[in-house]
């Protein structure tokens, strides 16, 4: 997508060198980050200054090339082996890490020549980001075909083309219906307590000049109940075999009330999102982050100087899952790259057949 009129992914690879959209500095500063090895970008990936699901798997998969360019003729399967490690212990709930370290050992387990390893792992992490970015644009003409003339659109998190390497997945499908002419309005979740919704999204919308307004995570219910929200769609960090979705904490409560208003519910995800090893939503790992998330809130003075406030008192604790599983009942379709499918296993498995074939 576009800043300033000039075209730009999440993630990127020059000369060995792992670019990142900073997202920790948006939407008050707008600045490219690098990472000069494997170690920076396993960093960056876990202090998330890039983060989202599908931007993650392919700064994993750059992670992985740099890896390989940092090795040496001696120990390379180690040291290649060790980073994989490294890579997957920065995250453990996100589904698209794992496919995108996975993803470049697979295209290199079989090679002996270490410059045949680092052409082919660079070769196949621009795959993977080409891929993910393709698969987003196609989720967005899928999507498309949901979303009316004047639709009013909840969405929770960002899962746009930050999180992402272009296009995202569930503000793909607003894109399109924008750029289609249908005067879509965006409700978005401020998502405590990272306030990607009011950071990010906002952001997002914002470039492509389409109608939002960001909302208390608490407000959801109210506009559900008046009918102001036509359809409800989030994105997903992983998806169980029977179609159980784990997603930004707080996305269980937004499926529950839509239920209950008889609003669809759906969930956008590219197929390398989806975990077939995992049953249900009882077996996905739920990451627990630190207490200063929810003690401080960031942002900006004024003047634009940035700031750290403290909001909770000294003597408290606080609880911070980052994720919560909405179970697949309040599901009313996951928006593929192949297409809109039920959350259930049987559509699941027909899926599956074409994942295995790509990855």
């Amino acid at each position: 997508m576009k800043v300033n009129g000039k075209a730009y992914r999440t993630v990127w690879m020059e000369n060995g060198k792992v670019k990142l959209i900073n997202q920790a500095l948006l939407p008050h500063k707008f600045e490219i980050y690098t990472c000069k090895n494997h170690l920076e970008t396993a960093k960056a990936i876990k202090i998330m200054i890039v983060r989202g699901a599908g931007a993650i798997g392919a700064a994993a998969a750059y992670g992985m090339a740099q890896a390989a360019l940092e090795a040496n003729k001696d120990n390379y399967a180690e040291y290649i082996k060790n980073a994989a490690e490294t890579i997957k212990n920065t995250r453990p709930t996100a589904q698209n890490l794992f496919t995108g370290v996975n993803f470049i050992l697979n295209s290199i387990k079989n090679i002996d020549d270490l410059n045949e390893i680092q052409k082919i792992s660079i070769e196949k992490a621009n795959e993977f980001a080409d891929y993910d970015a393709n698969a987003c644009k196609k989720i967005g003409e899928y999507g498309n075909s949901l979303i009316k003339r004047d639709y009013r659109i909840l969405t929770h998190c960002n899962a746009g083309w930050l999180a992402f390497v272009d296009w995202g997945t569930a503000l793909s499908p607003i894109y399109n219906a924008h750029r289609a002419g249908k005067d879509v309005f965006v409700f978005v979740d401020e998502t405590r307590p990272r306030n990607q919704g009011s950071t990010l999204t906002a952001w997002e919308l914002a470039q492509e000049k389409i109608p939002h307004a960001v909302i208390a995570d608490n407000a959801a219910g109210y506009y559900m109940k008046k009918g102001e929200i036509s359809i409800v769609i989030t994105g997903a960090d992983r998806i169980a075999a029977n179609g159980d979705a784990a997603n930004k904490i707080g996305t269980y409560e937004k499926a529950v009330l839509a239920k209950e208003n008889n609003i669809p519910f759906y969930v956008a995800a590219p197929t390398t999102t989806f975990d077939l090893s995992t049953e249900n939503g009882d077996n996905i790992p739920i990451e627990e982050r630190s207490e200063d998330e929810m003690a401080y809130v960031y942002g900006c003075d004024d003047d634009g100087n940035a700031s750290r406030v403290r909001i909770m008192p000294k003597g408290s604790h606080a609880k911070n899952p980052a994720f919560d599983v909405t179970p697949a009942k309040y599901i009313t379709g996951i928006i593929t790259e192949k297409g809109i499918i039920k959350a259930n296993r049987e559509e699941i498995n027909v899926l599956s057949r074409d994942i295995c074939h790509h990855h």
